[in-house]
């Protein structure tokens, strides 16, 4: 799962097992080799667009995950896409691996240099270069991120809703099919990218959709577009994305309501989805969750399991969303209700369900936190959250649960002493027994946290060995060396 946790030294130590042999190959990246890749990434960057420092390259070494840091070679800041593929075609020269960084906040070690070689770091590609308002579309470099994008749109009545929670990068969160709390109303990055620039491993750019292309849809040959988004970074660099906007909402109002049981709480997530409200973020906080956020955050939330909700639209449709939902969840024992339609009331209603991270790890002070997400049919969401809850109490850990459960996905947020190895390996075994019970009721072992390194044997669990080998000659096609970011997903 997320990792095999720790040792000794580290906080995390990766157990995942040893990658198959996708295009396998030894890298030159040290001695002659590397010296003269660097004089030629100086001559295409200049020298303040490289970086051989050790602070430099741990930074790019590591992201959010429990990974522990894998430091890359070296570090290059390529300004644009014709610099990124002159970087790439000296990496592809020379054997190096290309590991892609945006802005480091993944959660399963995707951006790790577990093999060595080059980190390109896409900081200083941040322009926003074409916005259509009347065509709902805007293309950016991948260092734009989703609030400087939403900064930038702020005066135009339009905005990009996908919301992971992180300010991530927008090419980073196609890379990832990042998700997150307004998923349920808008849709995931692979409902939101029209069109992708790539650079491959041989420095060759490609458009997913064709150069400047981007209708709202196409049946024109194969998805080339979504074939990236959600490749992690092993196929290519992204270097552009045209991404799908939307009007600003006339209204929102947000409201919180506690349940007397899990099952009343999820069983409702159910059924104002099953009723067609339109509902844009249904969220959940279990008790314990909610317990440690009063504690955190100086809140009075019943310590029972919760739905945060918020609905966009007009003022009389959010009328009728607001009556149909009420008589939703007082039919399933729902109380306490609290509605908010001015900004600053929803933000103080909202407020447990940002602080949720900061709030689990304030239950153990010293401890350490990660979050493994999984995601099943909405079916089936009731009976996983409430077994979930059961291993957790079964076996002794802290876990609070918060989740995007208007679409299936719930997270669980794993305290833990990294010093105490039975703890470590009852957290391993559950987060192991959290995925295969996913898959079990048909749904994924990650709904928006990627593979990365940490969940390729459940991948391999979830799609088939037949599947995989599909996907192990993409990659070969596309990547025959394997140097785009080696040993994740596959």
């Amino acid at each position: 799962m997320a990792a095999a946790l720790l040792g000794g030294r580290g906080w995390a130590r990766v157990r995942a097992a040893r990658p198959r042999r996708v295009g396998e190959r030894s890298y030159a990246a040290t001695g002659g080799a590397l010296e003269r890749a660097v004089s030629a990434f100086r001559a295409v960057t200049g020298e303040e667009g490289v970086s051989l420092g050790v602070a430099i390259r741990e930074q790019h070494g590591r992201d959010e995950s429990v990974h522990r840091c894998r430091p890359p070679d070296v570090v290059v800041f390529p300004r644009s896409a014709e610099e990124v593929s002159a970087l790439a075609k000296i990496c592809h020269h020379h054997r190096l691996p290309i590991i892609p960084f945006g802005t480091g906040t993944g959660l399963e070690g995707g951006v790790g240099a577990v093999k060595g070689g080059v980190c390109f770091s896409l900081r200083n590609m941040d322009r926003i270069l074409d916005l259509h308002p009347e065509d709902f579309d805007v293309t950016v470099e991948p260092g734009v991120t989703r609030k400087a994008l939403n900064s930038y749109l702020r005066d135009t009545g339009l905005w990009f809703p996908v919301d992971p929670g992180a300010d991530a990068s927008l090419c980073g969160m196609a890379a990832t099919s990042a998700s997150g709390t307004n998923a349920v109303r808008y849709g995931t990055m692979r409902e939101n990218v029209l069109n992708l620039e790539v650079v491959l491993a041989d420095g060759t750019v490609i458009h997913t959709a064709g150069e400047g292309r981007r209708p709202r849809k196409t049946s024109a040959g194969y998805n080339l577009t979504n074939l990236f988004v959600g490749s992690e970074g092993t196929l290519g660099v992204l270097t552009k994305a045209t991404l799908r906007l939307y009007g600003v909402p006339e209204a929102v109002v947000s409201a919180v309501c506690a349940f007397p049981t899990v099952q009343a709480a999820v069983d409702s997530t159910v059924e104002v989805l099953q009723a067609g409200i339109p509902v844009a973020r249904i969220e959940f906080l279990d008790d314990v969750m909610i317990d440690a956020c009063n504690r955190f955050s100086g809140l009075s939330y019943s310590v029972a399991p919760t739905l945060f909700l918020e609905f966009h639209g007009s003022e009389r449709s959010l009328e009728e969303q607001v009556a149909v939902t009420e008589d939703v969840t007082r039919g399933n024992g729902g109380a306490d209700f609290a509605w908010a339609r001015d900004a600053g009331s929803r933000a103080r209603l909202w407020q447990a369900r940002h602080d949720a991270w900061y709030a689990a790890l304030a239950l153990r002070p010293g401890c350490k936190a990660y979050a493994t997400d999984v995601c099943v049919p909405l079916s089936r969401l009731p009976q996983i959250v409430v077994e979930t809850k059961e291993d957790l109490a079964r076996n002794g850990l802290t876990g609070p649960i918060a989740g995007h459960v208007g679409d299936g996905n719930f997270h669980c947020l794993m305290v833990l002493d990294p010093s105490d190895p039975d703890e470590v390996k009852r957290v391993h075994e559950f987060t192991e027994r959290l995925a295969r019970r996913a898959l079990s009721l048909g749904g994924t072992c990650t709904g928006e946290h990627g593979v990365g390194l940490g969940k390729r044997a459940l991948l391999r669990e979830e799609v088939g060995p037949l599947a995989i080998e599909v996907m192990q000659g993409l990659k070969a096609t596309l990547d025959p060396k394997n140097l785009m970011n080696p040993g994740k997903v596959l």
